[in-house]
């Protein structure tokens, strides 16, 4: 068997399984439930509004130096909060696309971040705390936002913009998963 037929160089043995790697990859299916859950499409209208909000209070401050200061550098400083703004809001479907979150056999896997990327698994059996808040504009827009509490205060996850009976769903069924792997330990 010669070497273009497979049977030969280990580069070709090595770059299979590689390549079916990244396809499983590049299809977001993992073990449990298959592929990366996203967040709502509406949740973008809520990152732009942060934006948005981010933006006019920087102008407002910096028009405050300006008005009541007299401060030459705060127009500067009002060109760069309205360049800061302008950056967030062209930004911020791209941030609401990048977070998602999938469920495992053992675990919940979340994900979030475009320049600085994080994943963070979640053990159902560490999981103490599960929360849905719902802000005056998520309510608007039917969403919540899933918050889960671990022993470790740094590992606080938020998964926000789910569909409110999503959350809830998602809730109890983790509530459940927590309590059968705690059981457990």
């Amino acid at each position: 068997m010669s070497d273009a037929e497979g049977g030969g160089s280990g580069v070709s043995d090595e770059a299979g399984p590689t390549r079916r790697a990244r396809r499983v990859r590049g299809s977001r299916r993992l073990a449990h439930d298959g592929e990366w859950r996203r967040v709502s499409p509406r949740y973008v209208g809520i990152e732009i509004a942060g934006s948005f909000v981010t933006g006019v209070v920087l102008a407002a401050i910096s028009l405050f130096f300006v008005y009541v200061f007299g401060a030459w550098f705060g127009w500067w400083m009002l060109g760069v909060s309205l360049a800061i703004m302008l950056v967030l809001l062209v930004v911020a479907p791209r941030r609401a696309r990048a977070i998602g979150f999938q469920l495992r056999e053992d675990d919940l896997l979340f994900r979030r971040g475009i320049m600085f990327f994080r994943i963070v698994a979640v053990p159902y059996g560490r999981m103490q705390l599960i929360d849905v808040n719902r802000g005056p504009l998520g309510r608007a827009l039917g969403l919540s936002d899933l918050k889960f509490v671990t022993a470790a205060a740094a590992t606080g996850v938020v998964i926000p913009g789910l569909p409110e009976a999503e959350a809830d769903e998602l809730r109890d069924r983790l509530v459940a998963l927590a309590e059968s792997r705690r059981s457990g330990l």
